[in-house]
């Protein structure tokens, strides 16, 4: 199961995440986050993280140009877009990005279902607000290329035993504050996601 820490606003926290076993970083480039990051500092982050760490920008309500430019200038890799965007927002795109779901339903995970994609629980702001989605939703569907987001900490990833997640994004359940993660709870959280693949191959 890969794992995605979001809301990166320092060099410590990126390396500590590193450290613990994170696959991706995640940098948010909505104004109005309390984690948000100006493009060109992340882009100093990046410069000094270590290969093969997959870095991911965060989107809300901007064009094509915008999300094409800003990803030149952070140098992230991967594009999150974060807002109901249309398709010729998609089809426009010159950066490899990831499409969210903002689910208020069972039926709105569906969407996408042939492509990876992020599914997080709907709340009025975008995203980092801690919400869970309900899990019962993903009975009897094959999660195998959603990457799972909204309230997840150490304590709660015990509970997608069973599903077969892609992946699992988390912000603020690794935090000691707004835009600072906690390296204790980084490493219990990559420590859980292990003892789930654990028992995925227990029962396999």
């Amino acid at each position: 199961m890969r794992i995605k820490i979001c809301g990166i606003t320092n060099l410590e926290d990126a390396l500590d995440a590193i450290a613990a076993g994170a696959h991706a970083l995640g940098f948010v480039f909505y104004e109005n986050s309390p984690r948000y990051i100006a493009p060109a500092e992340a882009a100093k982050i990046i410069d000094q993280l270590p290969p093969l760490v997959q870095t991911v920008g965060l989107f809300v309500n901007k064009s094509f140009l915008e999300i094409d430019d800003l990803c030149d200038v952070s140098k992230v890799g991967l594009a999150q877009i974060h807002f109901e965007a249309d398709e010729h927002t998609y089809n426009n795109l010159r950066s490899k990005h990831l499409k969210v779901i903002r689910a208020k339903s069972k039926e709105d995970i569906l969407q996408f279902e042939d492509e990876y994609r992020l599914v997080d629980a709907y709340v009025e702001g975008y995203g980092g607000a801690g919400k869970r989605i309900a899990l019962e939703w993903f009975d009897d569907v094959d999660c195998s290329k959603i990457i799972l987001a909204g309230g997840l900490n150490p304590e709660n990833l015990s509970e997608l035993e069973g599903y077969n997640f892609y992946g699992v994004d988390v912000s603020s359940g690794v935090e000691s504050n707004y835009g600072k993660k906690d390296k204790n709870k980084m490493n219990d959280f990559v420590n859980a996601v292990g003892d789930l693949e654990k028992k995925k191959k227990a029962t396999n």
